[in-house]
């Protein structure tokens, strides 16, 4: 399996540029974040991948497949965006049975299941949803389709801290069963940072990262104590975040540490990837 790649793509709307020669791999079989503030390209780049649009340049494979008007090639991957692409009047349930059409591996018996476990009425008309069921909807059907890819555009829109914490479980109880690829677009960078194998980083059309969350995680990490333990120790050092509660100190630093060399009082703990993506991402 090759996996998604992404070759020299580029995309314009009118005089704005929202891809820039964009070139990366999704490889088959993991989770990846991708990352980048509004307006970067995010949904651009997975709705180019999906055939919703065309790039003006550049090439998007997946499994050695060229995507434009490619049936096979499309089957394989499934997206979750914010439109909800569903006709109006039909049930849940009756949506439940149209995917499964179209994708033969829909299961309906799990997507059944999984409904009741968000609370979701199935006998429901989609029109009559809420924001929230209206995501949980959309949800259900993305886990349930089974396509080695699936891309999900701002996932947990609308959700409260329950169903957010239901939707990443069930994510990686359905990644642990099957071992698909999954592409999450997100701003909630700290909930989903745990989960994710791989991160890219998209800044104005360009990728500025693509590496293993292990990786990035491993270049700086958070060091905590009081304020004048803190700014003495971070004389220096290349220092992209600060937080500070009464006497206390909190600062997240870029670069390597021995702990064994680390000054008494002060707490060492990873990098935070939420002011990682803030400091590569604020503009100049």
């Amino acid at each position: 399996m090759k996996g998604i790649e992404v070759n020299n793509v580029s995309k314009s709307f009118g005089d704005s540029l929202a891809l820039k020669q964009v070139s990366l791999k999704f490889e088959p079989k993991k989770i990846y974040g991708l990352l980048g503030r509004n307006g970067a390209g995010k949904s651009t780049l997975l709705n180019i991948i999906t055939n919703r649009l065309f790039p003006d340049n550049g090439e998007v494979t997946i499994e050695g497949l060229t995507s434009i008007e490619n049936d096979e090639a499309q089957n394989k991957v499934y997206m979750m965006s914010e439109k909800n692409l569903y006709p109006n009047a039909m049930t849940c349930k009756e949506a439940f049975k149209w995917s499964k059409m179209f994708y033969q591996d829909f299961d309906l018996t799990y997507a059944t299941k999984i409904s009741n476990q968000f609370g979701l009425d199935i006998s429901k008309k989609v029109k009559t949803l809420s924001t929230g069921f209206s995501t949980i909807f959309k949800i259900v059907i993305a886990l349930s389709v089974n396509t080695p890819y699936v891309l999900f555009d701002e996932p947990v829109l609308g959700l409260d801290a329950n169903h957010r914490e239901m939707f990443y479980k069930l994510l990686i109880e359905k990644y642990s069963d099957t071992s698909f690829t999954a592409i999450i677009s997100t701003h909630l960078i700290e909930e989903v940072s745990m989960i994710l194998e791989n991160v890219i980083i998209i800044k104005n059309g360009e990728i500025l990262i693509e590496d293993s969350c292990e990786t990035l995680l491993k270049s700086g990490y958070t060091v905590s104590g009081t304020t004048k333990q803190i700014d003495d120790f971070i004389l220096g050092k290349e220092v992209i975040g600060i937080d500070t509660l009464g006497g206390l100190k909190t600062a997240t630093v870029i670069g390597n540490i021995d702990k064994n060399k680390v000054p008494a009082g002060l707490e060492i703990t990873g990098l935070d990837l939420q002011k990682f993506f803030i400091k590569l991402t604020n503009e100049e």
